[in-house]
């Protein structure tokens, strides 16, 4: 059975500086004509920045949406058409102060696939090395620093509910790398 829907009209109902929301009039498989919501964001990164000592890399911030504090791995917005590999050098080095000589791709990971066409790049980054935090305008940020199964323990535990951090701390750490 083909599930494709096909759109057959999309307005733009919001236009942002983070995302944008369409309206979308579509027509599922069965024939039946629906609208669809969908949240456009240009996408991200998401490091785990891994110290010789094995120690990674955690950024607590502020975020206003949940209003509250959230622990989570260091991570960021991609410029329009930026290439992936690029956006997470950057992001590392503007919330943590480090600069990674190896970088290894973990794929990516789609945040909220029934309303949002958010894709975030996942990335391992090894043999850091410390040159200055330069954070973006308006962003606070405390860097910390935990073994991985302090980490794993912390999402266990409840105290990390950040779904890009678990996600990519999954995908790191369940085959190995």
């Amino acid at each position: 059975m083909n599930l494709e829907e096909k759109t057959i009209n999309s307005r733009t109902a919001y236009e942002g500086k983070v995302i944008d929301v369409l309206i979308d009039d579509v027509v599922i498989s069965t024939g039946q004509k629906t609208i669809r919501e969908v949240v456009k964001h240009k996408g991200g990164v998401v490091i785990i920045a891994l110290k010789d000592d094995m120690n990674i890399l955690m950024v607590k911030q502020y975020r206003y949406p949940i209003k509250e504090e959230s622990l989570e791995l260091p991570a960021g917005k991609l410029d329009e058409n930026e290439d992936p590999a690029v956006a997470c050098k950057r992001e590392l080095e503007e919330e943590t102060g480090y600069v990674a000589q190896d970088w290894k791709s973990l794929g990516y990971i789609y945040t909220s696939p029934g309303f949002c066409n958010e894709k975030l790049y996942l990335y391992l980054a090894t043999n850091l090395k410390f040159v200055g935090e330069n954070p973006d305008e308006g962003e606070v940020l405390q860097t910390q620093e935990y073994k991985a199964d302090e980490i794993f323990q912390m999402i266990k535990n409840g105290d990390i509910n950040d779904a890009k951090t678990i996600c990519a701390m999954s995908r790191a750490f369940s085959g190995g790398f």
